[in-house]
């Protein structure tokens, strides 16, 4: 794979509207096999992933989605749900077995929070760079009832919703004009 940044981040876009062409399940597996790989704290990856998919599941998703977020969540042919597993540390043994990190975080949920959700965040930040790698468009979101989303994906478990991310063949007739970004001197400071 011969991945350039002008891919990455340079061209790459955030997407609104989208192409019917569909994704393979075999992408998806791709795209999970790219994504565990990037490292998390104490390796503890608690993102959790759902790839919605069926008019059924969109329909469901479509409930908790804010109003601006509908269209466009129709429109993808892959809406990915990432969710943070608040009992992450469960499978500590297992992802970081040369220390009993298990023990870091059982009792502390201040620590557990924050993990979780620092973390998930940056395994959904991977999700985006590595279907962009792939030849796929993103469309992150943050406009969503979390209750809702949680309630029709994730009840019976311990993960909650962090983010949602619309994938798929961009449409670039929908795309905004791009907006501008801080300069190194507004953002950065070398210390």
């Amino acid at each position: 794979m011969n991945v350039t940044t002008e891919q990455l981040f340079d061209n790459a876009r955030t997407h609104n509207g989208f192409t019917p062409e569909p994704i393979p399940e075999a992408t998806l597996r791709q795209l999970y096999d790219l994504v565990k790989w990037g490292p998390t704290s104490a390796n503890s990856s608690p993102a959790r992933f759902i790839f919605v998919t069926t008019p059924q599941a969109k329909a469901k998703l479509l409930e908790g989605m804010s109003p601006g977020n509908q269209d466009k969540t129709k429109a993808a042919p892959v809406t990915v749900i990432i969710g943070m597993d608040m009992a992450f540390y469960e499978q500590l043994p297992k992802l970081f077995p040369h220390a009993d990190a298990k023990s870091w975080f059982v009792g502390n949920q201040p620590m557990i929070d924050a993990t979780a959700f620092r973390n998930s965040s940056i395994q959904g930040a991977y999700l985006i760079l590595a279907a962009r790698a792939l030849g796929l468009d993103c469309g992150p979101m943050s406009g969503f009832d979390a209750a809702k989303v949680d309630a029709a994906f994730w009840a019976g478990t311990t993960v909650k919703t962090n983010f949602i991310v619309n994938l798929g063949h961009g449409d670039a007739s929908k795309l905004f004009g791009r907006s501008p970004r801080l300069s190194f001197e507004e953002a950065c400071k070398i210390a």
